[in-house]
C-alpha cells in the first residue's frame, strides 16, 4: 500500500469518526486499570483551514494532536487523513508521512543544540535523502522568509525564544506540507513575541494556503485562528466559527 500523498486539494484533510482513545496501566497489586482519555470525537478539517484546539490540562487536546499527527492511534473510531484511513497504513509510510507531509512545532521548540539554525532547519531534509547542498539552500530560503537569514549560522543558545521558534517553524516547513500541527506554540514566549509568531502562522495559513491545527490554552492565542474546537474531559463540547 502506498502511503497517501496529502495535498492542499483533499477534501476534507481530516476527517475523524466516532474516536475513543484508551490507555491501560496496572496499579500496585497489578490489577489493570483502565482510563479513557478521548470520548466518540467526530472531527471535520478541510484544507486551508485554521483551527485552534482548545482545553484545560487533561482535557485530551494533546492526545488528540498525537492522533493527527500520526504518533499514536485510537483505540477505536477512524482517522482517515487526505481520503486515507491510517489505521491502515504501515510504520514506514506512517514515518515518511510526518516527514514529508506534516510539519510539527512543539512549545519547547525541540532544536538540536549542537547544530546552527540553518542544520536544524535542514535536517528533515537530510533525513528523506536530499543532498546537504540542497538541504541548505532550501533551509536559507525558509531562514529568510521567517526574518532569520542573519542567524542562520548561529547555535539555539545564541537565540531568543521567539527566534528559536522560527527557527522551529521554518523546520516544520521545509518539505512544503500541507499540514502544520502546533501544540502550545506560544507557551515559552512573551506576549508581544507569542503576537509576532501567532502573525506569522496566519500569514502561512493566508498566503500560502497551509492547513494549521494549534493547540493552545490561552483565549487570545485562540483569538488568530478562524475556527475554535474546545475539548472538555475528551469530548468536543465547543466546535464554532471564531468570530475575532
Amino acid at each position: 500500500m502506498t502511503a497517501p500523498e496529502i495535498t492542499r486539494t483533499s477534501n476534507p484533510l481530516i476527517q475523524i469518526n466516532n474516536l475513543c482513545k484508551n490507555y491501560s496501566l496496572q496499579d500496585a497489586n497489578g490489577k489493570t486499570i483502565t482510563n479513557q482519555v478521548l470520548f466518540d470525537v467526530n472531527l471535520t478539517i478541510n484544507p486551508g483551514e485554521f483551527v485552534t484546539i482548545m482545553g484545560h490540562s487533561g482535557s485530551g487536546k494533546s492526545t488528540l494532536m498525537n492522533i493527527l499527527g500520526c504518533l499514536d492511534i485510537p483505540t477505536s473510531g477512524s482517522y482517515w487523513l487526505a481520503g486515507k484511513n491510517v489505521a491502515t497504513l504501515s510504520s514506514n509510510e506512517l514515518a515518511r508521512i510526518r516527514n514529508q507531509h506534516i510539519g510539527f512545532v512543539f512549545q519547547g521548540f525541540n532544536l538540536l543544540k549542537r547544530m546552527t539554525a540553518l542544520d536544524n532547519v535542514a535536517t528533515p531534509l537530510l533525513y528523506a535523502g536530499i543532498n546537504r547542498t540542497l538541504s541548505r539552500k532550501r533551509a536559507l530560503e525558509l531562514l529568510r522568509q521567517t526574518g532569520l537569514e542573519n542567524f542562520a549560522l548561529h547555535q539555539p543558545n545564541q537565540l531568543s525564544g521567539g527566534q528559536q521558534q522560527r527557527v522551529a517553524i521554518s523546520r516544520a516547513l521545509i518539505n512544503n506540507p500541507p499540514l502544520i500541527l502546533a501544540d502550545e506554540p506560544t507557551g515559552n514566549l512573551d506576549s508581544q513575541t507569542s503576537n509576532e509568531i501567532m502573525l506569522l502562522f496566519q500569514k502561512l495559513n493566508r498566503d500560502q494556503g497551509i492547513t494549521i491545527v494549534l493547540v493552545t490554552h490561552e483565549d487570545d492565542i485562540a483569538a488568530y485562528a478562524k475556527r475554535l474546537i474546545r475539548l472538555k474531559d475528551g469530548r468536543v463540547i465547543v466546535d464554532k466559527n471564531n468570530t475575532n
